[in-house]
Parts: C-alpha cells; structure tokens; sequence
C-alpha cells in the first residue's frame, strides 16, 4: 500500500472542527527531564524538536503536574497559576508539528508518589499502593477532603487555561494508569461512600466535573482529551463494563478525543504485562502489538468523540490493521506509538518512505515490578540520547540503566526538595 493510499496518513476532523493531519501520535512517556524549578528547557526542546519533525500529526507531552506538591516523579514539569509561561512558550513553539497538534498532558499522581519526595500522597481513601517489597518506596495516602478535591478540580482547569495561553493547541486528562483520577475510577483504590464513590457514576464525577471546568475556561478549538483505561487488569478493579460506562458520560461534554490504555504500577499492562488475568484475556494476548486495540473499538461503539489506542505498535502493518473496523463495524480513529518514537523518534516519516519496522529490547525478567522498572529506564536512555542530539542506542544493559536511572532520581529527588523549600 502507498503511503498515500494509507489510512495512517489521512487527516482526522475532531468534534470542535480541528484537523489532525494523519492518524500517528507521538504518545506520552514520562521523560523526567525537567529544568530547574520544574521547569521545561533545552533538553526538552530538543526532544520535542526531534519529535516535531518525525512525521506525527499529534504529540502528547510527558506528564505535566497541576500540583507542585504531587509529581509522578523529581524531574518532573509543573505547571500552575504562578508558573512563567516563558519556557511553556519555547516548548510549545519547538515540539508542535507542522500543520500538527501539540497536546499537554495533565495530570496529579494522588498515592503514586514516592515517599522520598517528602510530600504528602492523597487519594479517594487511605488505601496503599501494594507493590510489594517495593510498597515502602511509596508515600502511605490519605483521603481527601471535599475541599481538596474542589481544589484539585480547579487546578486542572487552571493548567488548561495556561497551557492554552502558552500556545499548546489543546490539553490531555490523565486518567489512566493507577494516578490519582484513575484511582477514583477503581473501585479497589475508592472505598468511598459519600458522592465521589460508589457506583461507577459517582466514581467518574471527579473526571465529569474536570472536564467541565476545564471547557469552562479554554476556546472552543482549543482540544480537550482524556486518557482511558480500558482496564486496570485487576480483580475487582476498574473494567471494561466501566470504561464504556464512563465514556457514555464523556459524549456530550466537549471531549474531542478519548485515548484508550490500560493498567497502573500495580498491573503495567500498558507495557503489555499483567498481573493476574481477567475477562478472559491472558498475558499472551497482551503481549501482542496493538495489545488494546479490542477493547479500544467496543468503546467506540458507544463513542461519539475519536478513539485512539496506545500499546505495542512497532510494525506499520500491524498500525494498519489497528485502524482497521470490527466485525460490528467500529474502529479505532487515531494511534499512539510511545516507545517506538523513543527508539526512532522520525518512524513516521520512515513508514511514509516504505515499509520500517522496528524491533525493541525485552525484559523478561521474572518479576514483573523490576522489569516494568527496567523498560522504563531503558527507554530514558534513548529519550536522554535524543535530548542531548545523539542517535537512539538499542543495545544498553537493562540493569545498568535501571541503576543508574536510580541514581539520576535521589539527584532530581534533592534538587526537588531544595526547591520545595524555597
């Protein structure tokens, strides 16, 4: 197939009438490379410069936080009603693509915060990561308040408006991944009785009433997005029969765009790993490429904003084939590549020349925490690689990486709390 016959390469209209180039994404990953005062510079500039002219129609930032006291990790970038948009100008100048879109995401971590950043974790209830013999790394939660939560509901709203001033073309809710919205969603993280647990309606008010707020504030083609689970891929858990039951909620509100992944750090099956199977889908099957895409479309069903499915996607046959419809007749709209663009951050354009696959490092070792650990660090070397203007290196040690990811956080982790202080 041409790459102008092909369907990765066609333009997508939004609900708010804005234009996505093609259907390629460079998906969110937490690069971790903020600049002093959790600020963004030139590392990142050059990352999402590289980015920016790799061939996507959409790049998504790495984890902005709403909150300075609430990162998902040291190097994180913060964004708030005080912040200088100065640097948030230069990002937002060097990562959007031509004739592309340039989304932040946004996001607080609620109970995934590490104990080490001396700040205190909160979520819907007193419940505790259980990560195992690595559950001490993590701050013990504590509920949050009415209060708190108004107050959590108007951060967002505010970093929506200053990303919008800062010149993104639209924002991201994060509401996957174990982090503090996903954590009201989950029944096993949200043992709530009042009107923020319950059910699954009052357990996505959180997300309804952000959304809201944020429409509130930003331009009608300024483009809001959310960050799905599909599954928490846990007994018990956040499941499918809730995903579409949330994305019900969603139709109607502005929502021009719902991205569909799955898990958190208790079950990372955004890394194609799970912790126990549900539903019928076993590890295997997650392991596949596109390893959310089924999921993905029976949401759609029920969808009237875009679905974009992240997980997995090396091959451009196999991102053809994501796009392809159901037997039902639905189909996913929009794809998300994340590690593949840290390895090669101009695939895109290599899959427009002819056929590009690439092929990443595994990590297959027998616990499942310590390898998601070691995947993650790995691929912070090739974004580190890439910041720094060098070519991706595949071949690195899983365990030196993850080793020296270690130590590059108790660095960060100092020069967080030193500015914490100030």
């Amino acid at each position: 197939m041409t790459s102008s016959a092909s369907p990765l390469f066609q333009p997508l209209e939004l609900p708010n009438g804005v234009v996505i180039p093609n259907r390629l994404c460079k998906a969110a990953m937490e690069e971790n490379l903020c600049d002093e005062g959790q600020l963004p510079g030139d590392r990142l500039y050059e990352l999402y410069r590289r980015w920016a002219e790799g061939g996507v129609g959409l790049t998504l930032t790495g984890n902005v936080m709403v909150a300075a006291d609430a990162m998902t990790g040291p190097g994180g970038v913060v964004l708030q009603a005080e912040t200088d948009l100065a640097p948030f100008k230069r990002w937002a100048k060097m990562g959007t693509p031509p004739g592309g879109q340039l989304w932040m995401q946004i996001n607080h971590p609620g109970r995934q915060v590490y104990e080490a950043m001396g700040e205190t974790a909160l979520s819907p209830s007193d419940v505790a990561l259980d990560m195992g013999n690595l559950s001490k790394l993590f701050a013990q939660p504590r509920a949050m308040t009415e209060v708190e939560i108004e107050t959590l509901i108007e951060r967002f709203a505010i970093t929506s408006h200053k990303a919008q001033s800062a010149g993104f073309t639209g924002v991201q809710v994060h509401a996957a991944h174990g982090y503090l919205i996903s954590q009201f969603l989950s029944p096993l993280s949200n043992r709530r009785t009042d009107q923020w647990g319950g059910d699954i309606t009052n357990r996505s008010r959180i997300l309804i009433e952000v959304i809201k707020r944020i429409r509130a504030v930003v331009a009608p083609n300024f483009c809001v997005s959310v960050k799905l689970n599909s599954a928490d891929f846990q007994t018990g858990g956040f499941s499918l029969a809730d995903a579409i039951a949330v994305v019900e909620s969603l139709n109607g509100l502005g929502v021009d765009l719902v991205e569909l992944s799955g898990g958190s750090y208790e079950s990372p099956a955004m890394q194609g790993r799970v912790a126990e199977k549900e539903e019928g889908k076993s590890e295997s099957t997650l392991r596949r490429e596109a390893y959310f895409v089924d999921f993905a479309r029976e949401v759609a069903a029920v969808a009237t904003m875009p679905i974009m499915v992240t997980g997995g996607i090396l091959r451009r046959s196999v991102a053809e084939n994501a796009l392809e419809k159901n037997e039902a007749g639905f189909a996913v709209a929009m794809l998300g590549i994340a590690r593949g663009m840290a390895f090669q951050p101009d695939l895109p354009n290599r899959w427009r020349a002819g056929e590009f696959d690439i092929a990443l490092p595994e990590v297959n070792w027998k616990n499942k925490t310590f390898a998601a650990l070691a995947v993650m660090a790995v691929t912070k070397v090739q974004l580190n690689r890439v910041a720094a203007g060098k070519a991706p290196k595949k071949e690195v040690s899983p365990f030196w990486s993850l080793l020296a990811d270690q130590f590059k956080n108790k660095q960060k982790t100092k020069r967080y709390r030193n500015w914490r202080s100030q």
